[in-house]
């Protein structure tokens, strides 16, 4: 999103080798359409008085738009030994680790579901208080739909992991959170207990993706966030990155790690911005240590379940939809498939960037329904 609101991702990856192997996974896109109404433009507000107007305080409720939702398509093992054409997307054989999964409408989700159709064997930490509803669901079937993927077969997690990534070991754990009844009855969900787990139980992995954040005072503006609600921002949005980097480098086989994050109030643009400037560190850090690439995901405004939370997440779609240069409603899949090209040898001479994934937000100056354009005659979408 734009400069006021945005998400991103985080991923890292050991640096791979583009294999001449033909047994690997073929990439495509299917576009599929939705029916589309027009857009209520006279909700948004101009950038240049977005603050004056008390911004995204309002309740707005958005129209159904028209967009294209992209695919990444796995081959088939009936069709693994066929020639394959075009420029593949092959994560066969490698193991991603997704931290922040706890439903099946979020940016996590999406990017384990492009990873699994590209090839690769899925892990994935839930926040210990969604565990128990999300393995639930996940074992009654409530995701069946949407583990679907682009060959009709479902997506496999391995293994479902309790994390709390704000905490980086058990001695940092404070009394009242290990009597918590929300954590009782899971263990070892520190974010070194996690990663020692995950060397337990497969030895390594080769991605390593952050798609987690939090913040208690997220619906307050900055200047009305306290100490606590800001450092609290910081310490689960992006020190928790870095803690999973450092514990599970020695887990990872040299390649890629990404971050998908959101920058809301409440000291979420802060840890936000915080985690732009640590992913252009310790791409520097990771690579020469560990020959390991770190990208950030800098994704535009999904109405996800952790999302709506913020309550003007409908205003902020309706906002990039009318300003954006692309004019359509983000997919999930959209940001899932540009980590899996970040994650595979298609990518292998680029870390520590920031990829946007807005439908082009990040590079309006101005919103063009600002009154200063009014008698321009600037192309829209409106049918």
């Amino acid at each position: 999103m734009a400069a006021t609101v945005a998400s991103s991702i985080q991923i890292a990856a050991a640096r791979p080798c583009i294999s001449s192997s033909h047994r690997i996974v073929k990439a495509g896109a299917a576009i599929l359409g939705a029916n589309s109404r027009s857009v209520s433009w006279t909700k948004l507000t101009s950038a240049c008085n977005i603050s004056s107007l008390e911004p995204f305080r309002c309740s707005f409720s958005s129209s159904p738009v028209k967009f294209n939702e992209v695919v990444t398509k796995a081959m088939s093992e009936s069709s693994e030994n066929k020639p394959v054409s075009g420029l593949p997307i092959n994560l066969k054989g490698k193991r991603a680790f997704i931290a922040g999964v706890a439903d099946d409408n979020g940016y996590g989700w999406a990017i384990a579901k492009s990873l699994a159709a590209a090839g690769a064997e899925i892990l994935v930490g839930t926040w210990v208080p969604a565990l128990n509803i999300f393995e639930t669901s996940l074992r009654r079937g409530k995701f069946d739909e949407s583990r679907v993927l682009p060959d009709g077969s479902l997506m496999e997690i391995t293994k479902v992991y309790p994390i709390d990534a704000v905490f980086d070991n058990p001695d940092d754990v404070p009394e009242d959170i290990k009597t918590n009844k929300r954590y009782a009855g899971s263990s070892n969900w520190t974010v070194q207990e996690v990663a020692e787990s995950v060397k337990q139980d497969f030895g390594s992995i080769d991605i390593l993706v952050h798609s987690l954040a939090n913040g208690p005072e997220v619906t307050k503006p900055l200047l009305e966030t306290s100490r606590n609600g800001y450092l609290a921002a910081l310490s689960a949005s992006s020190y928790s990155y870095v803690s999973l980097l450092k514990h599970f480098v020695p887990l990872m086989n040299p390649e890629v790690s990404n971050n998908v994050s959101c920058r809301y109030g409440g000291g979420m643009s802060s840890a936000k911005a915080a985690l732009e400037s640590d992913t252009r560190v310790l791409a520097f850090e990771a690579g020469r240590k560990h020959k390991i690439r770190v990208n950030t995901i800098s994704a535009g405004p999904l109405r996800s379940r952790a999302a709506k939370a913020i309550g003007f997440i409908d205003t902020m779609i309706e906002y990039s939809m009318a300003n954006a240069p692309l004019q359509k409603e983000l997919s999930a899949d959209e940001v899932g498939n540009t980590a899996a090209f970040l994650v595979s040898p298609l990518a292998s001479a680029i870390t520590g960037a920031i990829i946007y994934v807005d439908n082009g937000l990040n590079a309006m100056g101005v919103g063009v329904d600002s009154p200063i354009f009014k008698d321009l005659n600037i192309p829209s979408d409106k049918h």
